[in-house]
């Protein structure tokens, strides 16, 4: 059609690119805490992310790499995960996915989990904390990646409204 541009500031469009990479991450609640990890790293501020990590080739579905994950980085069950986002990131060779999902957690025993990146010291610390969910904690964080701090500061009462509603029929 004459006259249409393309919309300016968006992000290059992705289509026909294969996904080669896929993680599951999850906006974890416990009560009215949001459950992070606070990464420290030898040269580098610190910084949160969400627990989770990549999806394995032996993992099923991506809830269940997230299930996994929760496990291995806190020694967590999940009573509910709801995925929630997407972000798509241009890989050199490819797309790379990440399934936001939020979560409730069921239970934690932190002498229970199994990552071992925990056991390697040049990867740095993992530190288990909670923040208040809220946008003004999560916005006084440098929680990556930055369009995942943006999603969660936005959408706060969203994401507990999703873990507090029935999605779908049993």
């Amino acid at each position: 059609m004459p006259g249409l541009q393309p919309a300016r500031g968006l992000p290059e469009r992705n289509e026909n690119k294969v996904i080669t990479k896929r993680n599951a991450r999850a906006i974890l609640l416990d009560g009215d805490e949001l459950v992070l990890i606070k990464r420290t790293k030898p040269g580098r501020d610190p910084y949160w992310v969400t627990v989770g990590g990549g999806v394995e080739a032996d993992d099923v579905t991506i809830e269940d790499a997230l299930h996994r994950e929760v496990f291995e980085e806190l020694g967590g069950k999940l009573s509910r995960a709801e995925l929630v986002h997407l972000i798509t990131d241009s890989l050199e060779n490819g797309l790379g996915v990440q399934h936001i999902f939020a979560a409730r957690l069921d239970q934690m025993d932190i002498k229970a989990r199994t990552g071992a990146e925990f056991d390697n010291p040049e990867r740095g610390s993992y530190e288990i904390v909670r923040v208040p969910f809220t946008a003004e904690a999560i916005r006084q964080l440098n929680l990556m990646p930055p369009e995942l701090a943006h999603f969660a500061a936005m959408n706060v009462e969203a994401i507990k409204s999703v873990l507090d509603t029935q999605i779908r029929a049993s």
